[in-house]
């Protein structure tokens, strides 16, 4: 079921530490264009139905990207579609967006989003992944 816009926005202005629901608005609208761009099929559709029907829209009809960005290139595209934002604010907007998103997917589905992304995107969505889990004990 979606989540609801107020619900939605709340969360990423709360997260977001944002003045305004203006400006949780222009971030999750930037961040999830982006992500739009970087997941394919089933996984997007999905999403995509958890999220507000605005929202949904957005990342059903996403920015066009070229390559698959890596974790850091995503922040500093997000920084470069904000005006006014530097790399680390657009970090703030893409970890309470994507949180807030994370939240609404899913455990199990924001793990099928984070593997049609490339490595580093699992803190980004605040979903750290544990690197040790398979390693030999006394090696982590």
């Amino acid at each position: 079921m979606a989540m609801h816009w107020d619900v939605f926005l709340d969360q990423v202005q709360e997260r977001g530490r944002y003045e305004t629901r203006a400006e949780a608005d222009r971030a999750a609208r930037t961040v999830l264009a982006l992500l739009g761009a970087h997941l394919v099929g089933e996984v997007r559709t999905e999403l995509a139905a958890r999220l507000p029907e605005t929202f949904a829209l957005i990342l059903l009809n996403p920015l066009q990207a070229a390559e698959p960005l890596s974790a850091d290139r995503f922040v500093r595209a997000t920084a470069a579609w904000i005006e006014g934002a530097t790399e680390r604010t657009a970090a703030w907007d893409v970890g309470a967006v994507l949180s807030v998103a994370a939240d609404a997917a899913g455990e199990e589905l924001t793990r099928r989003v984070l593997l049609q992304l490339p490595p580093g995107y699992d803190l980004l969505f605040g979903r750290p992944q544990d690197t040790t889990i398979g390693l030999p004990p006394g090696t982590r």
